[in-house]
């Protein structure tokens, strides 16, 4: 017999080795399908992403003080910080506000209001130079000096140093109750103004709270609904689902009307004798409306995982257990139970997730103790126009959500978290 056996690799018909042709056919699918989906990862990072990294990089980059004060940045940069800065110093402040104010008249003011995020007293100092920058001469320091002695206190100059760097974590120390001395180092904040680690704290047990009742509430359920008939259990599903045809304001609302102080509940309470007419529960605008409402709101999100993976498990399994000796609670335990957590991670990051930035509840329901740090950053955003502080406690709150998620992944683990 011949050997007909062949060596070297594998040909197409056209001569092109068959590992390359295959390799150029996946290729081609790949590109397909990535050109498939190319409008879709360009609108997300149009629309999504590339607004969020604006928004964060405010947070750490301000170069207001910068274009209002062109001269002066770099004088200040270069100052010392031992004494006073020197005559050029005050000449060049002089002229950056007479040039500021012949561009935009509002402009030496904005200036001084960033400058004001760091020590107070700022803006109105650069209104009353602004109105007499006009009339001074030199020797400016000694003009600008007796037109304010703010001028002499060594504290607005390092305060305008800090402002004088465009990139800055001033914003971030902030957010974490944190601040820059006159010496460059890193201390606390006066005690009355340590609010944001307070709130981040007060956010954090609110959607841990949150999560807890979900699971409470949605885990039977999820388990009801897994047992039931199919007809049966897909009409449930409908009323499970029904909360997400109603708009989050509107629901929100109407807790406001059940929870008020003349709501149905207090009267429901009132009739059967748990409370008295004249002394009826505040459950509104504290925390604890907060919690019943964002509970209510979020108990799709923790059912709908748990059931899906409920719905996977095989019967057999507790039919099995019960046959071997184990009692419905031990076989629930030992054997159902377990299969159940990765529905429970996913139901609880997914609630956690979207609880911790939660913004209209907490706004309406939520009062001075209900109050969360998404609403705080819609109030720098929309009252006191700190955008920089805003994006900081936003970056703050993305790197802390992050963490928590890197700490579930090392101790639970994403790929046992499952959604069906």
């Amino acid at each position: 017999m011949t050997d007909v056996t062949q060596s070297g690799p594998l040909m197409a018909a056209d001569g092109t080795p068959l590992k390359r042709r295959l390799a150029q056919a996946m290729f081609r699918n790949r590109l397909r399908a990535f050109g498939l989906t190319a409008p879709l990862l360009a609108f997300i990072s149009l629309f999504f992403f590339l607004p969020i990294v604006v928004l964060l990089f405010q947070g750490i980059y301000n170069n207001q003080f910068e274009e209002g004060m062109p001269t002066t940045t770099p004088l200040l940069l270069e100052w010392d910080g031992t004494e006073l800065p020197s005559e050029e110093v005050y000449a060049a402040v002089i002229a950056d506000i007479k040039w500021a104010r012949e561009i935009d008249r509002a402009l030496p003011t904005k200036v001084g209001g960033r400058v004001n995020r760091e020590i107070s007293g700022a803006t109105s100092l650069f209104k009353k130079t602004t109105r007499k920058a006009k009339s001074m001469e030199a020797p400016f320091k000694e003009a600008m000096i007796k037109a304010d002695k703010k001028w002499g206190n060594p504290a607005y100059w390092h305060a305008m140093k800090r402002t004088a760097n465009s990139f800055t974590l001033s914003f971030v120390l902030k957010a974490i109750d944190l601040k820059y001395a006159d010496d460059g180092s890193i201390v606390q904040e006066k005690e009355n103004l340590r609010v944001h680690v307070k709130l981040f704290l007060r956010t954090l047990e609110i959607s841990i709270l949150v999560t807890v009742f979900t699971l409470i509430l949605g885990y039977p359920i999820a388990y009801l609904l897994a047992q039931l008939p199919v007809r049966t259990s897909n009409l449930l599903l409908i009323l499970v689902l029904l909360p997400f045809w109603t708009s989050i304001l509107v629901r929100t609302t109407a807790w406001i009307a059940i929870l008020q102080g003349q709501g149905v509940l207090n009267d429901v309470f009132v009739f059967i004798g748990i409370a008295s007419d004249d002394a009826r529960f505040s459950m509104i605008y504290n925390k604890l409306g907060t919690l019943i409402a964002m509970t209510h709101i979020l108990l799709p999100f923790m059912i709908l995982p748990l059931y899906s993976v409920m719905k996977a498990i095989p019967p057999q399994y507790v039919r099995a257990a019960k046959s071997m000796g184990a009692t419905n609670t031990t076989a629930f335990r030992r054997v159902y139970f377990p299969q159940t957590v990765p529905g429970i991670g996913a139901g609880g990051i997914l609630v956690f997730i979207l609880a911790i930035g939660y913004y209209i509840t907490p706004a309406l329901l939520g009062g001075q103790d209900g109050v969360m740090i998404s609403n705080i950053i819609d109030n720098h955003m929309r009252s006191s126009l700190n955008y920089s502080l805003a994006a900081a406690l936003g970056l703050v709150l993305l790197i802390f959500v992050l963490f928590l998620y890197w700490f579930y992944d090392r101790i639970v683990g994403i790929d046992n978290m499952k959604l069906g």
